[in-house]
Formats: structure tokens, sequence, C-alpha cells
């Protein structure tokens, strides 16, 4: 399974955002930039969390802002956006968030596989707050692609750490 595309243009770091639409329409925003979706395509996304509540919020910390298919997808993609202060979506026990992931996807069978691809990252169990303390987009890639765990890897100082089962994540 591989991750969504996430260029450059679709990473925000230590964001400004005063509730979790802002959060999310940054996400969307980022998106946009890179080209994986319309503008509007926050709007369904922050729509899908009114509706649902706050289900995209997948571990504490960390929310993943999605929307179904449709005319405001552009292109599978995958946008982060870091929060220099840590928003309330209204989960019970994942809130605060600081790092918010947008997913766009352009097929239903498609989002389990994302979702997949993007849970396994998080099999590590410190990706959350690497992500949130990175200070550049090429480091949030870094840690997207696994560098967190292979950075402790080459350490023989440092801890291997735990693994969350996927199924604690989505």
């Amino acid at each position: 399974m591989q991750l969504p595309p996430l260029p450059q243009s679709a990473i925000v770091i230590a964001a400004q955002a005063d509730d979790w639409r802002a959060a999310v329409t940054l996400a969307g925003e980022a998106l946009a930039r890179s080209g994986a979706a319309r503008p509007g395509y926050s709007a369904e996304m922050i729509r899908m969390i009114e509706e649902h509540g706050p289900y995209v919020v997948i571990a504490p910390g960390l929310a993943l802002a999605h929307a179904r298919p449709g005319p405001e997808v552009l292109a599978d993609g995958l946008s982060i956006v870091t929060l220099a202060t840590p928003v309330n979506f209204g989960h019970p026990y994942n809130d605060p968030v600081s790092v918010v992931l947008g997913l766009a996807v352009t097929s239903s069978s498609e989002h389990l596989h994302a979702v997949a691809a993007v849970a396994n990252v998080f099999n590590d169990s410190t990706a959350i707050t690497d992500l949130a303390s990175a200070g550049s987009a090429e480091r949030v890639q870094e840690i997207m692609r696994g560098g967190a765990m292979e950075d402790r890897a080459s350490d023989p100082a440092t801890p291997a750490p735990s693994e969350p089962a996927s199924e604690d994540l989505v």
C-alpha cells in the first residue's frame, strides 16, 4: 500500500487556526494548492464532520479529514497541517488536535487503501509528535515515509517504539 502523493505544496507548518473548521479549511486549501482537489473540497470535509461528528480524530492529537469522492476531487492526494496551537474537534478522548491530515481520493475503492496506508505510518507511536514538531515540509515528508522509525533504527541507544494495532488508529 502506498500513500497518496504528498508534495511540499500540500504541507503547512505551525499554522494558526481558531477552531477545527479553520484547521480543516487549511488542509483543504493545501489539497487544492497541490492540484488534488478544488477549493470547495474544504466545505465537503467540514460538512462530513458536521453530519457525522468528530470521527476524523483517529488518534490523540491527529485528525484525518476527508470527504467522499466527487466532483471536488481532481486526483488522489494528501495534505498535512501542523497547528501552532492545537484545536478541539469535540472528540471525547483524542482532543486536542495538533496535526490535521487532509485526504482526497478519486474512487471509493481507493479510500480504504489510502486510509490503511496512512494508518501504517502511525504504527510508529512517535509519528504524531514528530509531525507536530517538524520544522520543515521536507521533515514532514520524511516522517510520512517512515523517517521517524529510520532515525531511531540508526541510533542504537534509542529503543524501538511499541506498535499499536492499526485498528486502534482508524
